[in-house]
């Protein structure tokens, strides 16, 4: 079929969806076919732009027939071309709106699915957008009680925090990873997310907030019996004695080593600043204050 027929089959189904002094009702069944039809024909002759267009009425065509699943499926198809096309606006538009359709037909993962389609879409020209849309998908796999089908997106989700060099929501993601691990019984995961919290907040040295993480997280019974435990523990121990080969050692250690690509490398690095201070603290808070009173 030539891109002149398809044009022909778009004019068609137009005049079939308006109305007017002879149409009272718009024809939806017959112009979704003709609009389907533009679309794969639009597509086949590689021109995006038009299948882009025809799709996305034909989405709404299978949404005024009630057929939410099928107009959610067109709706992917016209961000996966405005994504070739460039255009991340419509790219995060059309892959929220596929989301909202599958979640009419009670399906949270196509929904999720669609979500993180477009969330890495836009990764490296819309990040932020990216985040949102990551962890949007989440939430969406959290309240339907399917954490365990999330792992891969909060691991997109932190690596695009640390690219962007927001550490503190990266720690923060890892730590909702962690939580939602806890809730399906995956304690190896479980202990993997914590462990690279922890080291998010060393890499930013901020080395409080990593202490404070490592003692919350050393709450959690089911922590404190993995490797990602020990490991953790060594580190902030390293860190309290102000010893920076002990910290290289650690990092290089077979438990980080088995962390996800990008904590690795930011293990790698530690330490990110100068901890010898952290040994003078360290040694202040243990000195037993003096005691006016005593003379001797």
């Amino acid at each position: 079929m030539s891109s002149s027929d398809a044009d022909k089959l778009m004019i068609k189904a137009d005049k079939l969806t308006k109305l007017s002094m002879t149409r009272w009702n718009a024809d939806w069944k017959t112009a979704t076919v003709l609009y389907e039809q533009a679309a794969n024909a639009y597509r086949v002759r590689n021109n995006r732009e038009n299948a882009k267009i025809a799709f996305e009425k034909a989405s709404k065509g299978q949404e005024m027939l009630s057929s939410p699943w099928d107009a959610a499926k067109h709706m992917e198809s016209a961000g996966a071309l405005a994504k070739e096309l460039g255009n991340l606006t419509e790219v995060a538009d059309f892959y929220r709106r596929a989301s909202e359709l599958y979640i009419l037909c009670g399906r949270s993962q196509p929904a999720s699915d669609a979500l993180s389609k477009g969330a890495h879409a836009l990764e490296d020209g819309k990040p932020d957008e990216a985040i949102t849309l990551y962890t949007d998908a989440c939430t969406l796999l959290e309240e339907d009680g399917r954490e365990q089908m999330a792992f891969d997106l909060y691991r997109d989700a932190t690596s695009v925090f640390v690219k962007l060099e927001k550490y503190s929501e990266a720690a923060e993601l890892l730590l909702r990873w962690g939580l939602a691990a806890d809730k399906c019984n995956a304690t190896h995961s479980q202990g993997k997310a914590y462990l690279s919290a922890i080291i998010v907040y060393l890499y930013a040295h901020d080395f409080k907030q990593a202490e404070k993480c490592y003692n919350d997280c050393s709450q959690v019974d089911a922590f404190l019996r993995t490797d990602q435990y020990r490991a953790a523990n060594k580190l902030i121990s390293a860190y309290m004695e102000g010893d920076v080969e002990e910290i290289k050692r650690v990092a290089q250690s077979s438990t980080i080593s088995h962390l996800d690509h990008v904590i690795i490398r930011l293990a790698r690095k530690l330490p990110t600043g100068d901890v010898s201070a952290l040994k003078a603290d360290a040694t202040d808070e243990h000195e037993e204050p003096l005691d006016e009173n005593d003379l001797t």
